[in-house]
């Protein structure tokens, strides 16, 4: 029924308890939430526009490289649904850019971390890994050489529903500016992280390269380490 359909489609659109909240009050209006302990996480194709995308006659001008792309982000979707990354919550793609945080879904229980937070960062980091074996198969099949940027950051935000006609659930703060500053700043085929996240990191068998300083635009030069591996405990 009509009530039904509204339920599936604001579950698609919103994370599961923002849209029982909404089906629960009847409306969309405005919604936010406070987090102190979350992870973010952007992850870009650099080279998908620069070197990749093109509106040719070839290409149908530019459809069929939309559609590698759809596959793509598709993939990156699928590995969302696996049970070991139940924590992290796709926020939206930007273009070629994935961005993701860990954190924002209520009652989730983890095992081998001290803390939540704690777990919401070696989880992000096991799905920054996922997300490069995802790209590294992609480039197999399909005989291109895409690779990801990514960066990521921890801590407060706030998360929300902005519209009402579309409402789009996002998250906004200094965390999540830093941890696009990551991104932007950091190498292809790397995944850059601030110094506070690595130093939390490496209790669980993450290592990195030697500490760098990178320009932060509002923050001025800060302390970020690239992520090499993960050593099985």
């Amino acid at each position: 029924d009509f009530k039904t359909n509204n339920g599936i489609l604001l579950r698609n659109l919103l994370p599961g308890h923002v849209a029982e909240h909404f089906m629960g009050c009847g409306k969309i209006g405005l919604y936010h939430e406070d987090y102190y302990n979350v992870a973010v996480m952007f992850a870009s194709i650099p080279n998908f526009f620069a070197e990749f995308y093109a509106e040719n006659d070839v290409n149908n001008n530019g459809i069929e490289c939309m559609r590698v792309l759809n596959e793509i982000i598709a993939d990156f979707d699928e590995l969302l649904e696996k049970p070991k990354f139940n924590c992290i919550e796709k926020i939206k793609t930007i273009g070629a850019t994935y961005m993701v945080a860990a954190g924002l879904t209520p009652k989730v229980v983890y095992d081998g971390a001290d803390t939540d937070l704690d777990a919401y960062l070696c989880t992000l980091c096991d799905f920054a890994f996922a997300m490069q074996d995802c790209i590294k198969k992609i480039n197999k099949h399909s005989f291109n050489n895409f690779q990801l940027r990514m960066g990521i950051n921890h801590g407060s935000l706030v998360a929300g529903v902005i519209g009402a006609t579309k409402p789009q659930y996002d998250i906004w703060g200094n965390t999540v500016n830093v941890a696009s500053r990551m991104e932007s700043t950091g190498k292809i085929g790397k995944v850059q992280i601030t110094e506070d996240s690595s130093q939390k990191l490496e209790r669980y068998g993450f290592r990195f390269e030697e500490t760098h300083f990178v320009q932060v635009k509002g923050k001025g030069k800060m302390k970020a380490r690239f992520l090499i591996d993960r050593v099985a405990s």
